[in-house]
């Protein structure tokens, strides 16, 4: 390529940098990057293939100094270059999507790596509660500040019980927003009216739903008993919220086979067939490893669940084949990462103490891995965690709509179509109770409407006109 003809080359290129609304003084960047590309390879742009370009990002996944706005922009800047300018055959088939979203990494109080009982960091765990309420941020931090020892008293009691991190964010931000209503210095003048004034606040005047003011009154009624240790009546009086009565949306199978065909990803595809042909929620999906898989008894243990427990569930007889080629993947993924000095994965506190070598070993390792590696927050050790959840959320949504689906589709939906169809092939409903996990059978109820089908066997009038 002559000089001329290469500043041409590049012209285009900045020009075509528009279209994905990247700024001009930013373009030079994507430039780099190409050119990063282009002088790592010795043979001519043509006759690149996919596998050259999922290796070069793997590679790149692999710095560690690599900042994730810094991997998005090699993946844009190499589909730039491959769609818009020397535009492949595979180039449109290409998953960009997926790892641009893959390259997402879990934020520090994500709740697969926020915690493990380390120090309580009062003054980052408020400002990580606060980031979500604009309008009371500095509010609540100061309210922290007046209030560190009954708010750090507050944390350490709900991990010592082994609560969830998203409790733990709840209960923090409902304990903050309350003595901020208040505006008293001295907590022993609380009583149960001031509970019931609140709870009737965010009803009349922020129009909450009756799930968010539950959720507000389970926060206070804890920090009440535990922390400031006030003895309260078993029906505290106040406005109650009415609560909605929902039904949850349900697929059809053909429309589930609709959904699934229109998702090209692999990874993305195979997890929502295991959401679907499980029964799964999606955060136990993502937290699966190798050792959770039992091909020999065909089914998964699905550890930790909605209320720190265990469960099993069968995998589809389909699904077994996909599994373990993608097994094979994450096994030449891993061995790969031990070549180049990383290989290590999160295992919760205790686990990483009483087997210090196992956080290397392959049977320890994620299902659905993450496409670069990242610093652990706590110890800014270097290791592969899982996909950040967002990525399948998203690639479901734009499938649904791809495939014109008109229902409000999302992981969730997969798991109640699982319910609804176990239970219209005439599974008991104390079987899919026990495949869900739920706790009280009530809970599994809900998707018996299906069956009962009141008033849809009814012929109406206008159809005998």
């Amino acid at each position: 390529m002559s000089t001329q003809s290469e500043s041409r080359f590049w012209d285009k290129f900045i020009y075509k940098t528009a279209s994905y609304n990247i700024k001009p003084d930013v373009a030079r960047w994507y430039v780099r990057h190409a050119e990063s590309y282009i002088n790592s390879h010795n043979k001519r742009l043509a006759s690149h293939s996919d596998k050259d370009v999922e290796k070069y990002l793997t590679e790149k996944g692999r710095n560690r100094y690599l900042h994730e706005w810094q991997f998005r922009q090699i993946i844009i800047s190499l589909k730039i270059l491959f769609t818009d300018m020397v535009n492949v055959p595979w180039g449109n088939d290409f998953p960009w999507d997926e790892w641009i979203e893959g390259a997402q990494r879990l934020e520090n109080d994500h709740a697969t790596v926020a915690r493990d009982y380390q120090s309580v960091n009062v003054e980052g765990i408020v400002k990580s509660v606060a980031a979500g309420n604009d309008g009371n941020r500095e509010l609540m931090q100061d309210t922290a500040k007046r209030h560190a020892a009954v708010v750090e008293k507050l944390i350490n009691l709900i991990r010592v019980k082994h609560y969830s991190i998203q409790t733990e964010k709840a209960y923090v931000s409902w304990v903050l927003r309350f003595l901020n209503h208040q505006s008293i210095d001295n907590l022993d003048t609380l009583s149960e009216s001031h509970i019931s004034y609140f709870l009737e606040y965010l009803v009349i005047k922020r129009k909450v739903s009756s799930s968010t003011q539950a959720q507000a009154l389970n926060a206070l009624v804890y920090f009440y008993k535990n922390i400031l240790e006030i003895k309260l009546s078993e029906n505290i009086q106040f406005a109650r919220s009415k609560k909605p009565k929902r039904l949850p949306v349900v697929l059809s199978q053909a429309e589930i086979s609709k959904l699934f065909s229109a998702m090209h990803n692999p990874t993305f595809l195979l997890m929502a067939n295991l959401l679907y042909g499980c029964g799964m929620r999606l955060m136990e999906c993502v937290r699966l490893r190798v050792l959770d898989i039992d091909f020999d008894y065909q089914q998964l243990l699905i550890r930790g669940a909605k209320g720190k427990k265990d469960r099993v569930a069968p995998i589809p007889a389909k699904l077994v084949t996909p599994l373990k080629s993608h097994l094979i993947w994450v096994r030449e993924r891993h061995d790969e990462d031990l070549a180049h000095g990383f290989g290590c994965v999160y295992l919760p506190d205790a686990l990483a103490r009483k087997y210090p070598n196992a956080e290397k070993e392959f049977r320890w390792q994620f299902i659905f891995p993450s496409v670069r590696v990242s610093a652990d927050p706590r110890t800014g050790e270097i290791r592969r965690h899982h996909i950040h959840q967002s990525g399948l959320q998203r690639h479901i949504k734009r499938s649904a709509d791809h495939c014109g689906l008109y229902k409000k589709v999302s992981c969730h939906t997969l798991r109640h179509s699982f319910a609804t169809h176990l239970l219209e092939s005439g599974y008991d409903i104390r079987t899919v109770q026990e495949l869900l996990g739920h706790a009280d059978v009530s809970t599994t109820m809900i998707y018996t409407h299906v069956l009962n089908k009141p008033g849809v066997s009814v012929v109406s009038p206008f159809d005998t006109l």
